[in-house]
């Protein structure tokens, strides 16, 4: 083992005082090689940024998966015997109905290490009326002690308090804007349902209900600031006539791009129609997938470059230092030592080059955080620069392979010749 450390710090030696012989040149191959690193981690992380980004937005004002009951079917009389039955069937009207067991269910969810989060919900349509306006919304019941594990609302909560109650809602941004309401503003809830029950007074049902505006949140969705009503889950089953009953159980997991193999597992588990948000999101999908294509495309081609201009300038060093090493083959050097001296010069590059080329790398990345849009940050981690670095290394070997093969070859008689 000594032996071999001490050929290998020969061998190292001549590559470095080889390297020294043609300053210049082996600057600007350095300088070629970290340029090409720069611009990998550069653009690596600033598309981990931007799909980071894409998907917080996307899945932060939304659960992994959601389950529902499936879907009613029509029931089809069985053809009479020795007939052809010919049916055209449209599908059936689904009506706003209650999981069945849905506490057992939830109890089993909870049990299971794939899932973060559970939480039973209420979901339906209904009508929000402030004077003369009026808004069609969602009517969401839930717990917020659960739902606050699958979207975080007091993140996006901009003004007022987290609390829902018998009199006491959640709605968005857009939502208030519409109404011309703020905290503390009273609205009045209604499910659209007429339950023929009119001994309420006030003109008010059971599926109607005067609350006040506790908080306002912003999703940053649009359609979801000016639709989602957040309310205590007893008060939204007695609007939807849902006493007792829910209507949907969000779930999140670990690792999210996991969401349809466990949305498939819960499903056959619960026996319950399960979504993931990758289904809902397909196009979402396609984007980051495209954008993850493009940038190992980039990747791919700026290493073939970079290996390409290493393999070149070392094959011209070969040919430069033919005498040299018709030197050191007659003093007994050997193959093995002329081909790891030409490796070892391909390793210095590759990692001389990532080592400068993960600095300038650093000075892009602050740059763009500081100088840009400000529209998402870029993370750059250690582990992309150590595995950027390791590549470009194993590059730089691999590209000085054939410059090597083709200087161990070479005759020492004929090499000492050459002029």
């Amino acid at each position: 083992m000594t032996a071999f450390f001490g050929r290998f710090w020969i061998d190292a030696n001549i590559a470095i005082s080889f390297l020294r012989e043609g300053r210049i040149q082996s600057l600007m191959i350095t300088l070629g090689v970290a340029i090409g690193v720069a611009v990998i981690i550069f653009i690596t992380a600033l598309i981990q940024g931007l799909q980071t980004n894409l998907i917080d937005s996307t899945l932060g004002s939304q659960a992994h998966i959601r389950l529902v009951s499936p879907d009613e079917v029509n029931l089809i009389a069985p053809p009479v015997d020795d007939t052809l039955q010919l049916i055209q069937e449209d599908k059936r009207p689904q009506r706003l109905r209650s999981i069945n067991n849905w506490q057992q269910i939830t109890d089993t969810l909870d049990q299971l290490p794939l899932l973060t989060a559970v939480s039973p919900n209420v979901s339906g349509p209904g009508f929000v009326r402030r004077g003369e306006a009026l808004e069609s919304v969602i009517l969401v019941g839930t717990d917020l002690e659960r739902y606050q594990k699958i979207i975080p609302l007091s993140e996006y909560l901009i003004s007022g308090e987290l609390r829902v109650s018998a009199d006491n809602v959640l709605i968005g941004s857009e939502l208030a804007k519409n109404l011309g309401v703020e905290v503390g503003s009273k609205l009045r809830l209604d499910s659209g349902q007429d339950d023929g029950d009119s001994s309420r007074g006030n003109n008010l049902s059971s599926n109607s209900a005067v609350v006040n505006i506790a908080g306002i949140f912003e999703l940053g969705v649009r359609e979801l600031d000016a639709r989602y009503v957040y309310l205590d889950l007893k008060q939204a089953q007695s609007l939807l006539n849902l006493s007792g009953g829910i209507t949907v159980i969000d779930l999140t997991v670990e690792d999210i791009f996991e969401a349809e193999e466990i949305a498939a597992q819960v499903g056959r588990l619960t026996s319950l129609q399960a979504e993931s948000w990758i289904k809902t999101n397909a196009q979402l999908l396609s984007g980051l997938t495209a954008q993850s294509l493009s940038s190992n495309m980039i990747v791919g081609f700026v290493a073939i470059s970079v290996a390409f201009g290493l393999a070149s300038v070392l094959s011209v060093s070969a040919v430069q230092r033919t005498r040299e090493i018709g030197i050191l083959r007659a003093m007994g050097a050997t193959r093995q030592q002329i081909l790891r001296i030409f490796l070892i010069q391909g390793a210095v590059f590759g990692l001389l080059g990532s080592i400068v080329g993960s600095g300038v790398s650093y000075v892009l990345v602050w740059s763009f955080n500081t100088f840009g849009p400000n529209i998402f940050t870029i993370p750059i981690s250690i582990n992309l620069i150590l595995v950027t670095m390791s590549l470009a290394t194993l590059t730089g070997i691999t590209a000085a392979a054939i410059p090597a093969r083709r200087a161990a070859a070479l005759d020492p008689v004929v090499a000492i010749r050459y002029v």
